[in-house]
């Protein structure tokens, strides 16, 4: 028996985008599409920039630039191109005829990372849902597909288009994906409210992708979270208790990462997991200060965290990667505290426990009182949700210093002190 030797072929790609007056830069756009088209295997053979007044309505690029991309595109061997931007069903179909080859978008690209790296069932029905949503926007019937199904009795008639066969399919897909969707809000606002009872304040590390989330989790709490030096390494939020040296415990969510031009089907299928920075008590914004676009994605963060509605919380900026940035003068106006710091050596993580520290305190009420001995198992919930700072035992009862916080106050004062 013969065995055959297959290799994958990797796609070589041409980066294509579009500088208008209004738009941001797009040299650093399309770097950052490289590194995206990187993590999904591709490899960039060129890149590409026109200048206009505005994106061309039917072809994105104009007619001269697509002559010059499609000679790029024998000269180079690269099979396909990635537009910078979502295209329209009209200008990706139009592209494709011209140039007769594979066309994609930073959508297309995006959501193809985020299908390859999601692991739990909540991230496969987040994803499969985004992809769902853009391909439904994105159905043209080719003319050989629309002939009537099928035949026989019960076929006659107008018949159904393969056109809207497959709609009709997408939109019950989708659908079913939304009721299990709802289901794992269901459970995500379970444990929230579970959280909220047991009185423990969450923080949420928000940053861009690849600024180090994950690898701080992990330093702070042993969490053994994916950490790679990739975009959108992790997808699934993961929570983890830290405890702080006096004693006080806070818990720590990882969120997926933030990113320009963040495809709003993907805004909209990963909400509940965002959303985790909307209920926590304060945020962590990560910054990867060795990025030269550090500002702009700083810039990218706030504009997110505005959008999800989690503006206006206590953020401590860690102004990471110190150990890979020299004399980095980056500075956040916008941030409660800032700390510089790297995750990965540890440098400046004891100054953002001392500030989580500080935080927690200031959301307690000092106590000092003398509890009967029959009280004493109100000293455990003080242990539990609180600071026991000390407790003498006396004759007539334990006299008790500490802080709690101001949700227990009342259900755990001396009878008769609950005022």
């Amino acid at each position: 028996m013969q065995f055959y030797d297959f290799e994958e072929v990797q796609e070589r790609v041409i980066l294509v985008g579009v500088q208008t007056e209004q738009a941001e830069d797009v040299e650093a756009s399309l770097e950052e599409l490289e590194e995206l088209a990187k993590t999904a295997g591709a490899e960039t053979a060129a890149k590409v920039i026109q200048n206009r007044e505005a994106v061309h309505p039917g072809t994105y690029i104009g007619k001269g630039k697509i002559q010059e991309v499609k000679n790029l595109l024998s000269a180079l061997d690269a099979n396909g191109i990635i537009c910078d931007d979502e295209l329209s069903p009209a200008q990706m179909n139009n592209l494709e005829r011209e140039l007769e080859c594979k066309v994609m978008d930073r959508t297309l690209l995006i959501l193809d990372i985020f299908a390859g790296r999601a692991v739990t069932s909540e991230g496969k029905i987040q994803v499969e849902l985004a992809q769902l949503r853009y391909r439904s926007a994105r159905l043209v019937g080719l003319r050989e597909s629309l002939s009537r199904l099928g035949g026989g009795i019960g076929t006659r008639g107008p018949g159904e288009k393969k056109l809207e066969t497959d709609r009709r399919l997408i939109r019950t897909r989708i659908s079913a994906l939304k009721s299990e969707l709802a289901q794992v809000e269901k459970h995500r606002k379970l444990i929230r409210s579970g959280r909220a009872k047991g009185n423990l304040k969450t923080a949420a590390i928000v940053g861009y992708t690849n600024a180090g989330k994950s690898t701080l989790l992990n330093t702070l709490t042993g969490a053994g979270v994916q950490a790679e030096d990739k975009l959108f390494a992790t997808l699934d939020p993961t929570t983890r208790l830290l405890e702080l040296k006096d004693g006080q415990q806070i818990l720590l969510t990882d969120t997926v990462g933030f990113i320009r031009k963040l495809p709003h089907h993907l805004v909209e299928a990963f909400k509940s997991t965002l959303e985790e920075a909307k209920y926590a008590d304060y945020i962590i914004h990560v910054v990867d200060v060795s990025n030269p676009q550090a500002e702009m994605q700083m810039h990218v963060v706030y504009e997110t965290l505005q959008e999800l509605g989690a503006s206006g919380k206590k953020v401590i900026t860690l102004l990471n990667k110190q150990d890979l940035a020299e004399n980095s003068g980056l500075r956040d106006f916008r941030a409660d505290y800032t700390v510089k710091c790297s995750a990965r050596t540890g440098q400046g993580l004891d100054e953002l426990k001392e500030i989580l520290a500080r935080l927690l305190a200031e959301d307690q009420i000092y106590l000092e009182e003398l509890f009967s001995y029959r009280e004493a198992g109100k000293l455990q919930r003080i242990r539990e949700y609180g600071q026991l700072l000390s407790e003498d035992y006396l004759n007539d009862g334990i006299y008790v210093k500490a802080r709690v916080p101001a949700e227990i106050f009342v259900s755990v004062m001396p009878e008769g002190r609950e005022k």
